[in-house]
């Protein structure tokens, strides 16, 4: 009864210690997509490409003239002194509507090439998180197995006392103490630099905490693998950035049509009018202004070949487009292969490690037993030592690496 209650609790605190850590991360995902100024910048390079599409979906600016006569003409009402006379282009119906179309279709690549920067930032924060977890628990572990060798050095320094044991056996032992040792501040300078790079990607201040559960949790593929490539397909920013290229080019096509086609102008003349001094004309037409309006014009595209050379532009770059879309499906594809077989090769390695770790330390406690009863053994007590160690980190290296792939997963799907 005792042990089930023991073996109970157990789980409870790994439960709880993955639920933590999982929260933890998705606290960390929330303050990094905050605070990234590189993703920042990906928003605001988003939100000034919208401001294209009210500039090219206007009309030209009307144009205003005056005009003054230093000889002024005579007229039947009397000399012309100056003249006002403003004339509004319109192009064909729908070219600016069509522009628009195409500065919407550009930021929405923009947008997509914000999202795609989001779902890296978010693998990267992920992957940086498991990185210091690993270190962290190669720490804990290597400070432990230090703590098993001080152990051993004490049974060998009493068995030696005792004139049971050899000083060879004690001096071995510190040996392997002295690597450790070595290795354990290594992985604290390195778990430092880790959490430099990841409260960098978080924007926060360098010597900020990272938090870390005591075991990871395990983050299984959510999907089947087969559906894995529809998702990516159906969902991954850079392909959908490059569905908006596409759509880009065939708006472009379609304004290069219709700047082809005739634009208007509309326009206004005001002449001011001096009055006519000759007595006979005395009445309401002397001296009366002139307004000719409305005046319409008409701008024929007579030279073709530009406009023609416009629209094979948009052609051809449709159809680089499309090569550019079946290579990126073709290279994420491969990609997608090479982390499932990581995926799968680090799955394979937890259920490994966890069965040798369990073997490692079983032997390990009957060596252990064995050379304090009679003192034999020792070089294997060492090597077992080696192997539980080897065996503690492997394990723990696989659950980061499985947990880091299957975030890549999600990022190649666009979450």
């Amino acid at each position: 009864m005792k042990t089930t209650v023991y073996y109970l609790g157990l789980i409870l605190i790994l439960v709880h210690s993955a639920a933590f850590g999982q929260a933890e991360l998705d606290g960390y995902l929330v303050t990094a997509a905050n605070n990234n100024p590189g993703l920042k910048a990906k928003f605001n390079e988003y939100l000034a490409a919208l401001e294209k599409a009210p500039q090219v979906g206007a009309l030209p600016d009307p144009t205003v003239m005056f005009g003054y006569f230093i000889l002024p003409p005579e007229t039947r009402v009397g000399p012309q002194r100056a003249m006002f006379s403003a004339a509004q282009m319109f192009p064909w119906f729908g070219t600016l509507g069509a522009k628009k179309d195409v500065a919407t279709e550009m930021a929405k690549q923009k947008y997509e090439v914000f999202e795609d920067e989001k779902s890296r930032l978010y693998y990267d924060v992920s992957s940086a998180y498991f990185n210091i977890y690993f270190v962290q628990k190669a720490i804990d572990i290597t400070y432990e197995n230090i703590s098993i060798l001080n152990t051993l050095n004490r049974l060998a320094l009493v068995r030696f006392e005792a004139g049971t044991g050899s000083a060879v056996d004690e001096l071995r032992v510190s040996m392997e103490v002295a690597d450790l040792e070595n290795q354990l501040a290594y992985l604290r300078d390195s778990k430092e630099v880790l959490e430099v790079k990841f409260n960098n990607l978080l924007d926060v201040a360098d010597d900020a905490k990272v938090l870390v559960p005591d075991t990871l949790w395990d983050n299984p593929l959510r999907i089947p693998k087969t559906s894995v490539m529809d998702s990516i397909a159906a969902q991954n920013h850079q392909l959908k950035r490059l569905e908006h290229k596409l759509l880009t080019f065939d708006k472009e096509q379609k304004v290069a049509r219709k700047m082809g086609l005739p634009s208007f102008s509309v326009a206004l003349d005001y002449v001011i009018v001096d009055k006519n001094p000759n007595p006979a004309m005395a009445g309401n037409e002397n001296g009366r202004d002139i307004l000719t309006f409305p005046k319409v014009g008409i701008t024929i595209p007579i030279y073709r070949s530009k406009y023609k050379a416009m629209v094979k532009e948009a052609s051809l770059n449709m159809e680089a487009a499309r090569y550019e879309q079946a290579e990126k499906v073709n290279q994420l594809s491969s990609l997608f292969e090479a982390t499932y077989r990581d995926y799968s090769d680090a799955d394979r390695r937890i259920n490994l490690y966890r069965a040798q770790l369990k073997r490692a330390q079983k032997s390990l406690n009957i060596l252990m037993t064995d050379y304090s009863n009679n003192g034999k053994n020792f070089e294997e007590v060492l090597r077992m030592e080696q192997k539980v160690l080897k065996y503690a980190l492997e394990l723990d290296k696989a659950r980061s690496d499985k947990n880091a792939t299957t975030a890549f997963v999600e990022y190649l799907t666009g979450k």
